[in-house]
């Protein structure tokens, strides 16, 4: 089941950063950085009171002119309504109510989303501030200080109770995979050779973002649901809005998918803009194959191939467990190799060990090489289990979690994948603290 995705949406000003930043700020929330991602601070998991999410800043309602205005408070709100399953909507008790806050609630109301209404930089809460934004029809304000702290508690706890009803689909003999990538490396180009393999297309229907496309179709007696996605933009300094949008989409596509075909154009070579992509996948423990298309287009000699291997796996050094084809969607180059490269990592993510065997290949592991000792005291690892797959997740129950250094968890991963085949999804390991130590 996957993470909850709350957007925070508004205008310029009512404090959705501020209120990110607390969140992410106060260990309320849980945030992972990756060695090599460059991540803007637009989105971060994180956790309240057992209930993991994902948390979006949609940036601010940035009226570029009176012209424009309808535009962008549309645009901003569909994003929101397409990508998330919860909604807060973000307003100021200091300016009160106004017409731009009148519209984002309309078009929300519509939606059928749940939305958490929130009146900001209440410091002093007043009941006699709140009464104007009952009239945005959103159900009770619940007025807070994202600056100060208050309120928040409160706020979190309404925007969990909505998480059992709207945030987990039901289980599908279904496989989602989503396609993504920058723009012009061939992903529309892809699904249409994917989807050349089927004698019987089932349906089109759209995604429940607005610019991807959800097409089902049968390979092998396998029922898939393709997502071909709009290119995911590198951040122009003149137009920011065209990098939230086609972040929010992308992000709402990989989500969902079980499997994310990442699409590299080999012609271009592995730029900034791909690593981040292959970032947010990592992030989302997401099951991937990394397509190198337009080989075609590449002169080639008998180390070619050998050459772009060392350039991938050097810019993707946070993911050490790639899965890697090189094809041409043009020509169907190794195309009919995808689906059951995407087959094979996403039974890799499904991978269990059972207890016994993860505890003896752990001792050994620990035997081999032995933590090092800080400040006199050694880490111990008395039992482990895995927890859960998609990705598979591993408990290490220790005597003290902060022994245990970033570099012995990667041994412990390096080990792990020796000794299974977890080629294709990132797999977490979990420390706890033993109660018997």
């Amino acid at each position: 089941m996957e993470k909850p995705l709350v957007a925070l949406v508004g205008r310029p000003n009512v404090g959705k950063s501020t209120f990110f930043n607390k969140v992410v700020g106060k260990k309320i929330s849980i945030v992972e950085n990756f060695p090599g991602v460059t991540r803007d601070r637009l989105y971060a998991d994180a956790e309240w009171c057992g209930n993991a999410f994902t948390l979006v800043d949609t940036g601010g309602l940035e009226l570029k002119s009176t012209d424009q205005m309808w535009k962008h408070i549309q645009e901003q709100a569909e994003v929101a309504i397409d990508t998330a399953n919860v909604i807060i909507l973000f307003t100021d008790a200091k300016t009160g109510l106004n017409s731009s806050d009148e519209d984002v609630a309309m078009k929300l109301r519509k939606s059928g989303k749940p939305v958490v209404l929130a009146v900001n930089k209440l410091d002093n809460y007043s009941p006699d501030k709140l009464f104007e934004f009952y009239s945005l029809g959103l159900g009770e304000p619940f007025g807070i200080s994202a600056e100060h702290g208050n309120g928040i508690a409160d706020l979190l706890d309404e925007v969990c109770s909505y998480f059992d009803a709207s945030s987990y689909e039901e289980e599908s003999d279904t496989i989602k995979l989503a396609v993504v990538g920058k723009p012009n490396a061939g992903k529309s180009s892809l699904c249409n050779k994917l989807l050349g393999f089927n004698r019987t297309i089932v349906s089109d229907i759209a995604g429940t973002t607005r610019d991807a496309i959800d097409t089902e179709f049968l390979y092998k007696d396998q029922n898939y649901t393709i997502i071909d996605t709009a290119g995911i933009r590198k951040k122009k300094a003149v137009e920011e809005d065209l990098e939230y949008y086609s972040v929010l989409r992308a992000l709402g596509a990989i989500r969902r998918a079980d499997v994310c075909i990442i699409m590299i154009d080999c012609s271009v070579g592995i730029t900034e803009q791909d690593v981040k992509i292959c970032g947010y996948v990592h992030e989302q423990g997401k099951p991937s194959v990394i397509v190198m298309n337009k080989w075609d287009l590449i002169e080639k000699d008998t180390n070619t191939i050998n050459k772009f291997n060392v350039e991938l796996n050097e810019a993707l050094k946070f993911m050490d467990y790639i899965e890697s084809i090189y094809v041409s969607a043009k020509t169907g180059l190794r195309t009919d190799k995808i689906l059951d490269l995407a087959n094979k990592v996403l039974q890799n993510s499904k991978r269990k060990v059972s207890t016994g065997q993860l505890n003896d290949l752990i001792l050994d592991c620990v035997r081999a090489n032995e933590p090092p000792s800080v400040n006199g005291k050694r880490l111990k690892i008395m039992y482990s289990t895995q927890i859960g797959v998609s990705p598979p997740s591993f408990a290490l129950f220790v005597n003290d979690s902060s022994l245990m250094h970033f570099s012995y968890k990667r041994y412990l991963e390096n080990c792990l994948r020796r000794a299974y085949d977890f080629s294709g999804t990132p797999i977490k390991l979990l420390t706890r603290e033993s109660e018997d130590e």
